[in-house]
């Protein structure tokens, strides 16, 4: 019986550093990105136009918006720079007996 709470984003091994990938849960694209050894999961749509930031460059903790260049921080999911003002929801990632998980926060 699968969790619709909790979803596998895939082996950590196939999840490298830079490494990103969309999942789905309850309904909605969960971005899952391997940054500095961590994996972050936040909602994979831009604040500012709904734009999918999967692809998005990822640097210095900040994943940009291919569209219109916002960015927003990893960790918090705090929009950076404009044209996005709102944050970006975040969900829990973790790893556990060598695959990723992404639940709800």
């Amino acid at each position: 019986m699968s969790d619709p709470t909790r979803v596998l984003a895939g082996p950590a091994a196939d999840l490298p550093e830079g490494h990103q990938t969309a999942v789905e849960l309850g309904g909605v694209s969960v971005l899952v990105v391997n940054f500095g050894g961590t994996y972050y999961a936040l909602r994979n749509n831009c604040t500012h136009k709904d734009y999918p930031l999967l692809g998005g460059e990822v640097s210095m903790g900040r994943i940009t918006c291919e569209k219109h260049g916002a960015k927003f921080e990893l960790a918090t999911g705090k929009a950076k720079t404009l044209p996005a003002v709102k944050p970006v929801k975040l969900y829990r990632a973790e790893v556990e007996n060598g695959a990723v998980y992404v639940s709800e926060l």
